[in-house]
Formats: C-alpha cells, structure tokens, sequence
C-alpha cells in the first residue's frame, strides 16, 4: 500500500472534469424531459358559457395545472359544445369527453339513485353534512358500486363544493300556500321533479340555458335552478320579480368531477391524485367565490332589476317534508337504494344532532346586529 498525494491544483483538474461530465449528462437528458408534452383532458361542463359555474370550472382546472407543475392542460368547453347538458356523463363513458363538470342529478333519467348523491331527501342534512357523508359515511363506495358495478360504467368521479340550499324559485306573482301552487308548470331536476309533481305541479326538467327561453314561450310558468347568481346571468329577472329562497327540494348538492376511466388509469399515480384532490382545493375556492358573488347579486337582483325576495311558507315547506316522506318509501323499493337511505339517514341522525346542538342562532344574532333586515 502506497500514499497518494494529490495536488490541489489536480483536485480541481479532477473535480472540473466530473462536474462537466455530470452537466454533459444533464443537457443530453434535459432534451428528452422537455419533450414530453402535456397531458391534455377535454372537460365539458352542462354549463352555458355565460354561467358563473364555468368559472368554478376554471378554479378546478387551474388548480390543477399548477399543482401539475404544467404537465396536465385542460380543454373547457361549455355545455353543447360536445354533447348536450345532460349527455355528459354519456359523452365521459363513452370517451367522446375525457372529463365532465356537472351535477349527478343530471343524469338521473338513466337511474333514480344518482339524486341520493345530490338532491336526494337528506333527511335535515346540509350540503356539507352531505358531502361529509360522501368522503366519509360510505357514500364514495356507494357512488362506485353504482356507477361501475351497476351501471357498468367506464368513469371515475369525485365530488366538491356543498352548494347552499336551492331557492324555491322564480315566480310571476307570491305563493304562499299548497293550492297556489296546484297546476304550475315548474322546471326542476331528479327527484325534486317528483316531489313538486307530489305537491300539485306540472314539471319540465331541463337544463339551465333552456329556463328562461322555455318561460318566454310559456312552456313553463315557475322555475329554480340553484342561485343567484346563475339566475341573475339567465335573465330570471326579465320573466318574473318574485324570488323565493329556502326549499327542501334541493337542500344538498355538490359538483360532480368524472373522467373516464381508462383516461384516469393511465396518468401517473401523482396526476391522478391531483385529479382527485385538486376537487378538495377547488371545493374551497368555490365556496369563497360562492358566498361572495351569490350575496352580491342577490342585492343587485333587489336594487338594480326590482326583485321581489320572499321565504318560503312554513306551509308549503311542511308539505315538501311530507311529500319526502311519500317517495322515500318508492325509492327503498331498490335494494341498491335502500342501502344508500338507510345511510345517509344513520349518518344525519348522528352527524346533525351536533351540528344542530353546536350551533348558535344565527338568525338571532344577525339581527343583533343589522336589526330590522331580516323579514321572516
């Protein structure tokens, strides 16, 4: 064994070698990083592009495109640019669409289960009691063995945004009891659609960019669709002036995020799991850009275009519960169903007793201190 003594001025020589070799390596393989292109997903919503819920759309996406670090890129096109509104689902299954921005009700004419995942009876539940349920209760099992087991379809989904409680509606003139209501012809969606035939109505279920033009022919004479800001944007307020909030048609939603799967199966495990919790991230912001643009617009609706905001009758709120409580029965004869009610019923038993016992009265204490607004 012999000692080698290494000069500084080798050492140097030695390690500038190695370091040139070690960039020569990083530039031949620099190129064949960047080559590869994003991934690029086609998502369609059922939103006319005009909607508000394009731009909770766009709050997903880019979320996602930065979380990605760029290498997945989104295509958003607006409802009927592909398929039609309520042919989403169709569109992701069958590949047409690599991704969907929706709501599960609207697919509910192919099985009355998808509203139990959105505008279902809840059963005194929030749309955040709801969507807890979903992540945590048992209800993404459910949605799976619905739509893949089922149903049999190609398709993944996730679910983000506890939407607030669905108006009433827009009415030509205020209703207050049951009978006012008896022959109205009324666009709503999915199980709503039968409870309000239950409570004496007529009903269209069509998509939101069809509402207003449907009333201008008379096809329909009263409507909902979710908020204020949406109904704003449609023009509800050329076709009627009495907005009522607070319903039990509608009482929990959320957005629906659904990729066909095979699409899905073929990222990496890291861009599926920014697919999936992006709908977490994106479900913040929505709520934030929510309560921010559907407050102010409802004071435009009132200030700006006359707007006449009612609540909805103790009456006819009893009735919606009563209605609820002659469908329910109908849906638990589907086994499948019945396991999805007895559920969420378990759930909003436990889960709404401390919701409810833990809240104060914000009713009072708003009127603390903005006295004389509220009119209950």
């Amino acid at each position: 064994m012999s000692d080698k003594k290494i000069s500084r001025r080798g050492f140097l020589e030695k390690s500038t070698a190695i370091t040139a070799g070690a960039a020569a390596a990083t530039t031949l393989a620099t190129p064949a990083v960047l080559a590869q292109s994003p991934v690029t997903i086609k998502m369609q919503t059922s939103w006319p592009a005009s909607d508000i819920w394009m731009d909770f759309a766009r709050q997903y996406i880019e979320r996602v495109e930065r979380m990605s670090g760029g290498r997945l890129k989104f295509e958003l096109l607006p409802a009927g640019a592909v398929v039609g509104a309520f042919q989403v689902l169709d569109g992701v299954n069958d590949g047409v669409i690599d991704a969907a921005h929706t709501v599960p009700v609207y697919w509910y004419g192919k099985h009355k289960a998808a509203s139990l995942f959105g505008t279902g009876p809840v059963f005194g539940g929030s749309a955040t009691t709801m969507l807890a349920w979903f992540h945590k209760g048992g209800g993404k099992d459910f949605y799976r063995e619905l739509t893949q087991d089922i149903m049999g379809l190609n398709v993944v989904g996730f679910y983000g945004f506890p939407m607030p409680a669905q108006p009433f509606g827009w009415f030509k003139k205020p209703v207050t009891t049951v009978a006012e209501l008896q022959g109205f012809k009324y666009r709503t969606v999915g199980l709503a659609a039968d409870l309000m035939q239950n409570l004496g109505l007529s009903v269209a279920q069509l998509p939101g960019g069809e509402i207003v033009p449907a009333m201008e022919r008379g096809v329909i004479d009263a409507f909902e669709f979710n908020n204020p800001s949406s109904d704003l944007r449609f023009g509800s307020q050329d076709v009627a002036k009495n907005y009522i909030l607070s319903s039990y048609h509608q009482a929990s939603e959320s957005f629906e995020f659904l990729f066909n799967k095979d699409v899905f199966d073929d990222l990496d495990d890291d861009l599926k799991a920014i697919l999936e919790y992006g709908v977490e991230a994106a479900s913040t912001a929505n709520t934030a850009f929510a309560l921010d643009n559907y407050s102010a617009d409802l004071q435009k609706l009132q200030t700006e275009h006359g707007v006449t905001v009612h609540r909805t009758s103790k009456e006819i709120l009893d009735a919606e519960l009563q209605a609820w409580d002659k469908i329910i029965p109908t849906l638990e004869a589907d086994e499948f169903m019945k396991r999805v009610l007895d559920s969420q019923r378990q759930w909003v038993e436990r889960v709404v007793y401390y919701e409810l016992m833990n809240s104060a009265d914000l009713a009072l204490a708003y009127e603390h201190y903005f006295p004389g607004k509220l009119k209950l």
